[in-house]
């Protein structure tokens, strides 16, 4: 079985969706617990609440494994995100909720996880470089679009109820400050939602790692809450009334990223 998904796009935007796998090889699943291999950590229908994707145009990544057999969105060498918070690890040990991934004596060691790396992590990353390279080659910017999901309350990450949008940015690092401004203006006139930017979840490694807008490549994260389209609680129910609601809100951030885009190639164009 591959990895992961490519679809891709003829546009400059990529979405990469890092947690929307759920698949967990057998020898692995084995090792955890009955509540760690529903996946409850997932983030649930990214690929079909952004099935608008390719109609606009933009190429999507999709892995096909979970989380809990490598986390795509940290870093290889497993350097904590947020330090003094807490966080979870490459190869995670624990769920949201704090209750073990593995039965005792079950979780992998070292060798594992570089093992885990090298089989999941770096394809999907290789993937994810070449494409966001190739399309800034053809287009002279490339926009890389984290879609995730989480719980709207999650008391091991923040105190109190998320805001429906989070967007990340890095602190403004990964992307243009004008494009930046212009997403959250998106969010700002989205009736029926809260939303920040830059809050508690300010993009991952993903999110870090490849935005250089210096360079060509912006990069931004949406953390949403997953009670504005589904049921939060197992078995993880897509709700086609809520889904239908915030999926404007969504369209309209990518097509305002693509009109951005837009505007650079014009003002690139000689003459």
């Amino acid at each position: 079985m591959e990895t992961f998904e490519l679809i891709p796009g003829s546009t400059p935007l990529l979405v990469s969706m890092p947690h929307n796998g759920t698949v967990i090889p057998k020898a692995i699943a084995r090792r955890m617990t009955q509540h760690a291999q529903t996946v409850p950590d997932t983030d649930w229908h990214m690929d079909r609440l952004y099935d608008f994707v390719t109609r606009l145009g933009a190429g999507v990544l999709i892995p096909h494994y979970s989380r809990y057999v490598v986390d795509l969105n940290r870093p290889p060498d497993d350097k904590p995100l947020y330090p003094g918070a807490s966080n979870t690890e490459l190869c995670p040990l624990t769920c949201f909720d704090d209750s073990p991934v593995y039965f005792p004596g079950e979780a992998p060691d070292k060798l594992e996880v570089k093992d885990r790396v090298e089989r999941y992590w770096r394809p999907y990353h290789r993937q994810l470089k070449d494409e966001l390279d190739r399309l800034r080659r053809i287009h002279g910017v490339a926009v890389l679009f984290e879609a995730h999901s989480i719980r709207s309350d999650v008391p091991r990450f923040f105190d109190s109820r998320l805001p429906d949008f989070s967007l990340g940015t890095a602190d403004g690092a990964t992307c243009d400050l004008q494009l930046q401004k212009l997403l959250r203006g998106v969010l700002q006139s989205a009736k029926g939602y809260t939303f920040v930017v830059n809050g508690r979840f300010k993009g991952g490694y993903n999110t870090r790692n490849y935005g250089a807008p210096h360079n060509g490549i912006q990069a931004v994260q949406l953390e949403q809450a997953q009670s504005t389209y589904m049921d939060e609680h197992y078995p993880f129910g897509y709700d086609e009334a809520r889904a239908k609601r915030v999926k404007p809100c969504l369209v309209q951030l990518l097509e305002t990223v693509l009109a951005w885009t837009a505007e650079c190639s014009l003002a690139k164009t000689p003459g």
